[in-house]
């Protein structure tokens, strides 16, 4: 079995015999339907793959789709004129970068279907080849847009380039409505969704799909495509690691499933990574590892947010959908960008609560943010983690207090500036890495944090002051009884009672009784 690693054109793919997993339903039904859409996902999830499909399919390339869903639907193959403007290969780092991408993606069109004299801008230009190529053809247009945000993310920290490409995009996207009668289709995908941008303020017909359940499925895996295309490849797997298939099953679950676009759907399984593992038959991390969230850890910054806040708040569908709002709530480009998905929904009030999706992006998130916390070249991250992990599954609450010291002291404070909400997410990132986090209960403004963490064997409350003493901290576990849930729970109760000083941005005492 040949795995299409890092192939997005499905004519390649189809004619080298890759296995490609059938997606041509959703494209015949998008076609059928309606003639415009956005399609949010994050990246290396097949959008690309998902538009070359598309290509071909409106190239009236037959042959390409046999043995497909979509040969025994469509009846009436067609050649249409197609636009594909694929905006991952700019560079966007000047006033002319975005403007030099439709420039050239212009100029190929023209080859085709001629130029007017009087057309001096991209959207002229697009807008005159649209009608040239209607009137040659006798067919209207289709224009796929790939990652039509690029420009915009890529300027996030530079907000007048950014105005700038948003006032190019605008003019751009623009021409979709006003040459309407001569689209036949149009879809665009992306990673965000800039409400500024013309194409969802003034393209008032433009359908987002991203969170539609009928088109959950239309990118990534899901479980019952495994069985379908890969269960030998599975059972070859559980061979090879002397592993029943049904435990191969889970672990891929356990580390690449989980993403959710709507509420109530089906998992889909990063498909990146799945195929990667496939291929490699190892179960490792892949995804993650070829793209960093340097940016996200920026914006972090930037808003000094609380990492507690990603499992805590809940957020409504349109606050999901576009980033706009980002420096004062960075959670929906956590959510775009595959680092969170939907696990809740309140229908009472319509709102979303979020989580990780998989163990991948868990841990290959919360490790990346260490490394903002703790210098790598003296801090061996997952063996100190162990460590911690053996302190308290041993019972040895003083080392592990000790440790903890330890790890908060000599910090350059890169990720926030703030002590406390340094303090916070250092904590949140550290005990949710050792994987024994019970319960985090956000204290008020003075920043007090309950944290219940248990073993087998054993159940942990500790109390966190800053800058008060660790008696306090104590007597409060006892005055509030925060044991008392635990009361018939055979296990060894241990109260910690700590305090953190601002001054000394680290742990100064605590008390262990």
């Amino acid at each position: 079995m040949k795995f299409p690693i890092g192939i997005q054109n499905f004519e390649s793919l189809i004619k080298d015999n890759y296995v490609y997993i059938d997606k041509t339903q959703f494209v015949y039904q998008l076609v059928n339907e309606g003639r415009y859409y956005f399609l949010s996902r994050p990246r290396r999830f097949g959008k690309s793959l998902l538009l070359s499909t598309m290509k071909a399919y409106f190239e009236g390339k037959k042959d390409l789709f046999k043995g497909l869903a979509i040969e025994n639907l469509e009846k009436d193959w067609k050649t249409y004129p197609i636009f594909h403007l694929d905006l991952n290969i700019g560079l966007y780092d000047c006033e002319d970068g975005l403007e030099s991408v439709l420039n050239n993606a212009i100029a190929e069109w023209e080859e085709l279907y001629g130029k007017g004299e009087a057309e001096n801008t991209p959207a002229l230009r697009f807008k005159g080849v649209i009608k040239r190529a209607f009137e040659k053809t006798g067919l209207p247009v289709v224009i796929l847009v790939d990652e039509y945000d690029k420009p915009l993310l890529y300027t996030l920290e530079n907000p007048e380039l950014q105005d700038l490409y948003r006032t190019q995009l605008k003019s751009f996207y623009s021409v979709l409505k006003t040459m309407d009668g001569y689209i036949k289709f149009a879809f665009l995908t992306g990673v965000s969704k800039f409400s500024k941008v013309s194409i969802f303020s003034d393209l008032n017909n433009l359908k987002d799909i991203s969170m539609k359940e009928k088109f959950v499925e239309i990118c990534g895996i899901t479980k019952n495509e495994i069985v379908q295309y890969f269960d030998e490849v599975v059972e070859q797997m559980a061979d090879d690691h002397n592993m029943p298939k049904d435990e191969i099953y889970a672990e891929l679950k356990k580390k690449y499933d989980g993403y959710h676009f709507s509420k109530n759907s089906v998992g889909i399984y990063n498909p990146f990574s799945l195929i990667n593992a496939l291929d490699e038959k190892k179960i490792e991390d892949y995804w993650f590892e070829t793209g960093t969230p340097t940016l996200l850890a920026q914006v972090m910054k930037q808003c000094h947010f609380d990492l507690n806040r990603l499992q805590q708040d809940r957020v409504t569908a349109d606050l999901l959908g576009s980033i706009d709002a980002m420096k004062e709530n960075p959670i929906p480009l956590f959510f775009q960008s595959g680092y969170l998905t939907i696990v809740d929904y309140n229908p009472k009030f319509a709102t979303y609560t979020l989580d990780f999706p998989n163990e991948e992006v868990r841990r290959g998130f919360l490790y990346f943010l260490l490394r903002y916390y703790k210098d790598e070249n003296n801090y061996k991250s997952e063996f100190e983690i162990s460590r911690f992990i053996e302190d308290i599954e041993d019972g040895n609450v003083e080392q592990f207090m000790t440790r903890m010291q330890a790890f908060f002291s000599g910090n350059d404070y890169r990720v926030a500036g703030d002590v406390e909400i340094y303090f916070q997410n250092a904590l949140y990132i550290l005990i949710k890495l050792m994987g024994l986090y019970v319960q985090v209960e956000k204290a008020t403004s003075n920043g007090r944090t309950d944290l219940i963490f248990s073993t087998k064997d054993n159940i942990y409350i500790m109390e966190i002051k800053l800058d008060k003493n660790a008696q306090i901290a104590l007597q409060q576990i006892k005055d509030k009884n925060y044991a008392g849930p635990y009361a018939l729970d055979p296990r060894k109760k241990t109260l910690i009672g700590v305090n953190f000083s601002t001054e000394k941005r680290t742990i100064d005492e605590w008390i262990v009784e």
